[in-house]
């Protein structure tokens, strides 16, 4: 199994690499096109800012890349915001795979952001949340989220409800971090090996 984790210069993806291995994957880390296109699976992890990230994709051409990819791709955090079609950090305009608008969430009484934490998951539908129970808790850290819609496959609520995971053809993205959610998060890495 060739899983590829795109390396594109944002931060620490060190923890996916590490989680890969756990469950018996030994991972390449590469900002290769020719490599990244080769992939049986890729997996595209986000830890950063919006604007400057998809400065970094568009120079390196791995934006066009992306959206060219047949084989199943899971974007992570950072990930699946780039993957929606606009994003209200930095005014930034992404790869809009998913036709869906990225906002910042907007504090309320008693609530921070950003929104950092174990929170439960629900509404779980498609196939990276085989066998993964209503409510379980996975880990966020994140200011901004990709508001609900058709291609929403997970939700979660904090201030509002926003997609906890979205899925469309072969791309498919989760807001938490499964790679620091334990048990649940090795199980829907598997999945996502297993598609």
């Amino acid at each position: 199994m060739n899983v590829v984790v795109i390396r594109y210069g944002a931060g620490n993806v060190q923890s996916v690499l590490f989680a890969l291995q756990r469950i018996g994957i030994n991972p390449i880390l590469s900002s290769e096109p020719e490599t990244i296109s080769k992939a049986d699976k890729i997996i595209f992890p986000g830890v950063g800012e919006a604007s400057s990230t998809m400065k970094e994709l568009k120079s390196s051409g791995i934006d066009r890349l992306i959206k060219e990819l047949k084989q199943p791709f899971l974007g992570i955090c950072l990930g699946l915001q780039l993957m929606c079609k606009h994003s209200e950090e930095g005014n930034t305009d992404c790869l809009g795979i998913f036709d869906l608008a990225v906002k910042k969430f907007i504090p309320a009484p008693g609530i921070k952001v950003p929104h950092v934490g174990w929170n439960t998951i629900q509404n779980l539908k498609g196939s990276l949340f085989k066998g993964i129970l209503e409510n379980s808790y996975v880990y966020y850290v994140h200011s901004f989220y990709a508001e609900m819609g058709q291609e929403t496959r997970a939700e979660t609520n904090y201030v509002n409800s926003f997609s906890a995971s979205l899925s469309k053809n072969n791309f498919h993205a989760v807001q938490f971090h499964p790679e620091k959610s334990g048990t649940v998060g090795e199980a829907i890495l598997k999945n996502f090996i297993n598609l």
